[in-house]
């Protein structure tokens, strides 16, 4: 390659990677048009008449009697472009039509299984906020979310009832998802469980109750801080709801369930939580069921770059919390008592981490 070869190809490779910088820049958008959507209920608009609709139909499903119709033709058009709905021409080709797709599917707000409370809890400016002081807890320490509230997310969650409902129900319905993701790909490690499961962290009660519903013969706990269980719902199938703190003591149960709990906190915090997770279940016949990402930088699976992500979700939010690969997970499971360990992957963001005491 000539040398006026090599400046035209460091030239387009410049380009393209201004484009991809400015990609990135403009990425928060991406969330925020997201979060419209669900605010206008767009997604349940299309799907409550059943068949693709024109921009006037979905206009019409909003009831605003001075609705911008230019910026909603607009957010369209962006969102169709990042694939998140389908158009095609409607009859006689006059206007555009818009339907669901495999994206959009995710952001029914009256589904069983759905990804709109997610959404509205990733984009709430409380979540959002701490994002901008991200290079200060670089250079000087300590959390984000910290340095902009005052106090750490649970303390702030405990403190600000409107806060705590967002987040729980985001949570509620990443646990319904990978909750079902478990019960599809790990149906033998609840059927060989007996007595109680008790889930540590469990929010609401939302991933307990779908345990104990699909293996009627254990008992369901539900336990988590105080402040969230009183949030909690009652269930028909017999969930108990217990307040505490897991950093004192856990309800006694032949099976630990936790998901997306220690990722919230420092090594030396999750060995304190597994510690007092080996002193409640039997020693002989007790085991633990950790639903967590296991970072693989490589590989086609296709929440790599969110798993990835969510680590500095981690970072920014809480102190101590990180994502974590499979030996750093081994050392934290050994001294926590935890020797034998299984990784199972599941279909879902996270794995499953089945681990035994010596």
């Amino acid at each position: 390659m000539n040398t006026q070869d090599e400046v035209g190809c460091n030239a387009d490779a410049m380009v393209a990677g201004q484009a991809q910088i400015l990609r990135y820049i403009y990425g928060a958008l991406d969330g925020m048009a997201i979060r419209c959507c669900v605010e206008l209920r767009i997604a349940d608009i299309i799907h409550n008449h059943g068949h693709p609709i024109t921009l006037s139909e979905i206009a019409n499903g909003i009831a605003s009697p001075s609705i911008n119709l230019d910026g909603l033709r607009r957010l369209m058009r962006f969102l169709v472009h990042r694939k998140i709905f389908q158009v095609g021409d409607g009859e006689g080709g006059n206007e555009d039509v818009y339907s669901l797709n495999h994206c959009s599917k995710w952001l029914l707000c009256d589904a069983d299984v759905t990804l709109a409370p997610m959404v509205m809890m990733r984009t709430d400016p409380s979540m959002v906020l701490p994002l901008h002081v991200l290079s200060r807890s670089i250079t000087e320490g300590g959390t984000a979310f910290k340095m902009i509230h005052g106090e750490e997310m649970f303390d702030f969650s405990s403190s600000n009832s409107g806060f705590n409902r967002v987040f729980n129900e985001g949570m509620a319905c990443t646990a319904k998802i990978t909750i079902n993701a478990i019960l599809a790909s790990y149906k033998t490690g609840f059927l060989g469980t007996k007595g109680s499961v008790v889930d540590v962290g469990g929010g609401t009660g939302v991933a307990i109750s779908e345990i104990v519903k699909a293996y009627p013969h254990l008992n369901g706990i539900n336990f988590d801080l105080p402040h969230v269980i009183s949030m909690a719902p009652r269930y028909d199938n017999g969930v108990t709801h217990i307040g505490g703190d897991m950093f004192e003591a856990i309800p006694p149960a032949e099976t630990i369930f936790m998901k997306w709990i220690l990722h919230d906190w420092s090594d030396d915090d999750c060995i304190k939580i597994l510690k007092n997770c080996r002193k409640a279940i039997p020693k002989e016949s007790g085991k633990i069921v950790i639903a967590e990402i296991v970072n693989h930088p490589t590989g086609d699976d296709p929440f790599v770059d969110t798993q990835l992500t969510y680590d500095l979700v981690m970072f920014s939010h809480f102190s101590g919390g990180r994502e974590r690969n499979e030996s750093e997970w081994k050392r934290i499971l050994n001294e926590g008592g935890f020797r034998r360990y299984n990784i199972i992957k599941i279909p879902s963001l996270q794995s499953i981490i089945e681990a035994f005491p010596e």
